[in-house]
């Protein structure tokens, strides 16, 4: 209560100096305009900055009220690889520039993720690092971190790594590459920086390996036994860097089948996770899917690992069909349906071109039907 007291003072007294400030200014008359509109700038910019900021905490110390059950789960890394309730989460395309998109998200559903999920690409650039700065922010607002982590080899600089084969080769046979050690200056820096968070992180490596079209980690480039050595290579390199925080997703492709031939082994696994995204009828070789097609009858391969389940990326589109539906009859009863699926992530993209140039929109936090549909479901459970 002293710290809302005293942020509300704080603004208070912004709003009256502010209040001055123009007051006095306007009494200069018109030959200092430019300066005096350049203050007054600067003075609603720190005011506003204040607003938000204030507005922030409050929102987050109310978040770290309602996850406070998560607590057991940060503490306990048993306890999180076999949770007794299903995880919600979700991701959005802003999350570089912070996560107000997601807070937006679980606030219209009125729920407060457990997880909250981030892409992290492999490269030189200082956004291919290890995301420390949006791993601390999830961990502040009292979520845990999803991250999928993506093996873009060709993003290494030729200069600055010679030993490296030429961008152009790079991504045949890559992940025996990687298996063999060639990058390990990369995985070591990370697996450290991983380590030092101390609180648990959720690792999605290579995902999709098993899909022959669309990275270049898939099938295409590398054997499923090349996957397997480079995984359990980089398992390696973790548990020497002390990254025992770190928990391992296994994320095939649910449609391309060869589950078993690229499992890394039940040592080197704690959650297997699949993606359901329904993209209706926007491209030729889509149509309007529903959860049963895309998951449900996958599932029985998927859960004979005997893992907990996540649903890593689950969406609906708007061409083709009803998204209501698809959500009720997605999420509707999926514990009883579905008992082994214990994390279930929202894919929330408002730009999404990953499978074509057409820039696909899978938001549904402006779809009035779809939110009571999702928000009643997951209040059922």
């Amino acid at each position: 209560m002293k710290r809302i007291l005293f942020r509300l003072t704080a603004t208070l007294i912004a709003f009256l100096l502010g209040g001055v400030i123009v007051y006095s200014l306007t009494k200069v008359g018109n030959e200092t305009r430019g300066p005096i509109t350049t203050l007054l700038d600067n003075t609603s910019a720190m005011v506003e900055k204040m607003e938000q900021k204030n507005i922030i905490e409050v929102r987050e110390n109310r978040r770290i009220e309602h996850l406070g059950w998560l607590k057991a789960y940060r503490n306990d890394l048993n306890l999180l690889k076999n949770p007794t309730k299903i995880l919600l989460g979700a991701t959005d395309n802003h999350t570089k520039q912070g996560f107000e998109g997601i807070l937006n998200l679980e606030d219209s559903i009125q729920t407060s993720f457990a997880l909250m999920h981030i892409y992290s690409a492999w490269g030189d650039k200082s956004n291919q690092s290890f995301p420390e700065k949006q791993v601390h922010s999830i961990l502040t607002t009292g979520s845990i971190p999803v991250i999928t982590w993506e093996p873009w080899l060709s993003d290494f600089d030729s200069k600055a790594h010679p030993k490296l084969k030429s961008v152009e080769n790079r991504d045949l046979n890559g992940l025996s590459d990687i298996s063999y050690g060639d990058y390990d200056f990369y995985i070591e820096t990370w697996a450290k920086k991983a380590a030092n968070v101390k609180s648990p992180i959720f690792l999605r490596f290579g995902h999709e390996m098993n899909d022959a079209y669309r990275y270049p980690w898939g099938i295409h480039n590398n054997s499923a036994t090349a996957f397997v050595a480079a995984w359990q290579h980089i398992h390696a390199i973790f548990k020497t860097a002390g990254a025992n925080n770190v928990i391992w997703v296994y994320s095939p492709h649910p449609a391309y089948g060869f589950f078993k031939e690229f499992y890394p082994g039940d040592a080197y696994v704690d959650y297997v996770a699949v993606g359901a995204l329904n993209y209706g009828t926007v491209a030729s070789w889509s149509q309007w899917w529903n959860f049963e097609e895309i998951f449900g009858k996958y599932y029985p391969a998927l859960s004979a690992f005997q893992k907990p389940i996540m649903i890593a990326e689950l969406g609906c589109l708007v061409a083709g069909g009803d998204r209501k539906l698809w959500f009720k009859n997605a999420l509707e009863d999926l514990p009883k349906r579905y008992p082994a699926v214990k994390a279930v992530l929202f894919f929330h993209y408002s730009v999404d071109k990953t499978v074509s140039d057409k820039s696909l929109n899978w938001y549904f936090i402006h779809d009035t039907a779809s939110k009571i549909a999702v928000k009643k479901a997951i209040k059922d459970w």
